[in-house]
């Protein structure tokens, strides 16, 4: 019972760092666009507010799609065990 909760621990650990690595990933490349299109002052503290929710937002998605992918690549073996 105890290695259920050991391995649930570890599986949210990971899930925490691969979310938080990816809307890292994504505040960086938000930082490539050029801003000034979309606000008139791109430094405000408004548009660092809407850079960070795309990057919430954005990050989020992906760690998503990622760990959806892992979570089903790594169930894949159950249907190859016979027992």
């Amino acid at each position: 019972m105890n290695s259920i909760y050991y391995s649930m621990g570890w599986d949210s650990l990971f899930s925490i760092f691969i979310t938080l690595g990816f809307i890292a990933v994504a505040w960086v490349v938000l930082q490539e666009i050029k801003w000034e299109q979309f606000f008139r002052h791109p430094k405000s503290p408004r548009a660092r507010l809407a850079q960070l929710f795309l990057a919430i937002i954005a990050g989020r998605l992906l760690a998503g799609f990622v760990l959806d992918y892992w979570n089903w690549a790594s169930a894949l073996k159950n249907l190859f065990n016979s027992s």
